[in-house]
Formats: C-alpha cells, sequence, structure tokens
C-alpha cells in the first residue's frame, strides 16, 4: 500500500521549514522565502504531529502573503513563520481527541517537513493504491474545483463550446478533461505558451488552444470559437475576463474559480464591460471549493471512476525536497508548470 504507515518512537527530529522571509512585491520569487532546520517540538495536548509526504503548491496561497491580506477565508501570513499550504501525511504522534496514529491525512498546513496540528483544517483519507500526490491535485481542491464549477455551474452541454484560462494549471487540466467527458461539443485551452498548448491537445483531449500572449487575442479567439462562448471556466479574472466577455453567448455560465492575474498584480485590474453579462442574460458565479467539504466524497467517487475508467488523466510536476517550496511557487508564476506542481518530501 501506497505510503503505509510505518512504526514510530519518540527521538529528537529535525524538521525543515521554509519560512516566509519577506512579503513578495508582484510576482513572488525563490527570495522570498528561507530555508531553516529546527527541532520539532513535542506535541502537547490536544495537538498530533503529522509527517508529510506531499507538499502542494496553490497560487491562491499568494493572495494572504500580503500584509493585512488576512480574511473571512484565511489570516495573512506572518513573515518570519513557515508559509502555509496543503499538505498530505501521516500521524506520527497524537495527543488529539480524534487524531490516531498512522493516520492518512490532508490539511492545510505549512511547507514543513513535520507539521504539529491542533484544530487545523484537516480531512482523514481512506487507504487506496492511488499515489498520495493525487490527494493534493486530481483528488484534492484543484480536481474537485473543475468538478464542483463544471457539475454545478458550467453545466456543458451537446454542441456547447468550453474555453478555460490557465488551461495547463493544476485546475484547468481537470477542467478540459471535465468538460469533454461531460459531452462538450468544443472545448478550448487559454495558455501562456504553444509548447503548453501543443500539449493540451495531444496530451488531454482539448480541441484548440490559444495563447493569452499573443498580439492577436481577439481574432485567434473568433478563430478557435466560431461559434462564440457557452462556458468560461475562469482562474484567471482580469483583462482576460473583458476579452472573453466579448464573445460569450447568450445564457452563457462562467464558473469564477480564480483570479491568477490578481493574485501577484500591485493594482488589481477588472473588465469595463460587465454589462455585456446582462446583454447575455449570462451567469458568473464564484464558488470555493472548501466550503463544500460535505461533498467531498461524491466529488472524489466521481474523479475516481473517471480515472479508472481511463476518461482522466493525472499530470504533476514534482520537485523533490521540501526545501524546493519556494522555488516551485515562484515558477507557477513565471508559467513554467504544466499540470499540477507538488514538492515530495519524502
Amino acid at each position: 500500500m501506497l505510503g503505509s504507515p510505518k512504526r514510530y518512537s519518540r527521538i529528537a527530529m529535525d524538521n525543515t521549514q521554509v519560512l516566509l522571509k519577506r512579503r513578495p512585491s508582484g510576482a513572488p520569487v525563490a527570495e522570498d522565502f528561507e530555508v531553516v532546520t529546527t527541532a520539532v517540538p513535542a506535541i502537547q495536548s490536544g495537538e498530533a504531529l503529522i509527517e508529510n509526504h506531499y507538499v502542494s503548491l496553490d497560487a491562491g496561497f499568494r493572495n494572504w502573503m500580503d500584509e493585512d491580506a488576512g480574511d473571512d477565508v484565511l489570516p495573512a501570513m506572518p513573515l518570519g513563520a513557515p508559509v502555509m499550504g496543503l499538505t498530505v501525511g501521516r500521524v506520527l504522534e497524537s495527543k488529539h481527541a480524534t487524531l490516531r496514529e498512522g493516520q492518512l491525512v490532508m490539511g492545510r498546513l505549512a511547507w514543513e517537513a513535520y507539521s504539529i496540528a491542533k484544530d487545523d483544517f484537516l480531512i482523514e483519507l481512506e487507504e487506496s493504491d492511488v499515489p498520495l500526490h493525487y490527494h493534493l491535485g486530481i483528488l484534492g481542491d484543484t480536481g474537485m474545483s473543475a468538478y464542483f464549477g463544471l457539475n454545478d455551474i458550467g453545466q456543458p452541454s451537446e454542441n456547447e463550446t468550453v474555453i478555460i484560462s490557465a488551461a495547463g494549471g493544476a485546475v484547468g487540466y481537470v477542467a478540459g478533461q471535465i468538460a469533454k467527458i461531460m459531452g462538450a461539443g468544443r472545448v478550448v485551452g487559454i495558455t501562456s505558451s504553444d509548447q503548453k498548448g501543443a500539449r493540451l491537445v495531444a496530451e488531454l483531449g482539448y480541441d484548440a488552444w490559444v495563447n493569452h500572449n499573443s498580439p492577436s487575442l481577439n481574432e485567434d479567439l473568433s478563430r478557435a470559437c466560431p461559434n462564440g462562448i457557452d462556458v468560461y471556466f475562469d482562474n484567471v479574472g482580469g483583462p482576460l475576463l473583458e476579452v472573453i466577455l466579448e464573445h460569450i453567448n447568450d445564457g452563457a455560465r462562467i464558473p469564477f474559480c480564480g483570479a491568477v492575474a490578481d493574485y501577484a498584480r500591485l493594482a488589481p485590474q477588472g473588465p469595463s464591460n460587465l454589462f455585456q453579462l446582462v446583454t447575455h442574460s449570462a451567469k458568473l458565479q464564484g464558488f470555493m471549493t472548501h466550503l463544500q467539504v460535505d461533498r467531498y466524497p461524491e466529488a472524489r467517487r466521481q474523479l475516481l471512476a473517471w480515472i479508472d475508467q481511463g476518461l482522466l488523466k493525472s499530470v504533476a510536476m514534482e520537485y523533490e525536497g521540501v526545501d524546493q517550496c519556494g522555488v516551485a511557487f515562484a515558477n507557477l508564476f513565471a508559467g513554467v508548470n504544466f499540470g499540477k506542481s507538488v514538492v515530495r518530501v519524502r
């Protein structure tokens, strides 16, 4: 069984941690983070020690790296503390009421080899033969975001055109495949390079792609979507949304999943043509996957069924060593990634 529990005894252990060294200015760079070695403290009553196996790199966490960025979702990340992030790992030691030793968990913890969990956002995972990093990707928040956004809001049907921004990213590459599974007539990806676009078509079944850096973006969209756009799965927001709105059909649906364009922008910029939503009786709806925890089993069952049927594939960009978290995170914003980015800790 993958990642099966091992016998544990309390000995002095070192922890590799990645700290937020400084507030990123715009797009984060590796120098915004610092790798340190610290001692793993003894757990106290109500705590559990988690041995992290994989760390997830998610562009959305850039939101909470700014000073005073705390909101109803998460607090702002303090300087000099381990960077907040999703991990999958095992409980090594527990004095917690509901966490038991050997338990496989996914949680909102930190970029580090070992984490002390209290009442953090933690979900018990079922033992299975899938790679552990699937729980942070195609069976995790990013895969489930693609599922919820299309199943609940996008709802593509036969002969409709679905277009997906950041199509080579952790959510986008799954969303394109799901749109096809759901019967969309045409699936188009928007990405940052011709190389990524070619991979979308060759590896993931997209029908066409558009490079958002093209000087003829409007014309490129018209060629890629000759019958207009029925569903726009938006991972980007910003100026790109404004361009897309000029191509939507009557009754278009826009699942609004993320705003990568604004995460690293010093001055956020939104579309000036939102009246297009009124003109076309279109729907733009935001959603947060972590607010639907009660539906995680439903989403995971369906995603896993599609994987088992050979309809849905996982694509992961894997880094080795927790010290690479800062580099991997910066690469998300540099457009280096394709698929889900994870760091293997052990």
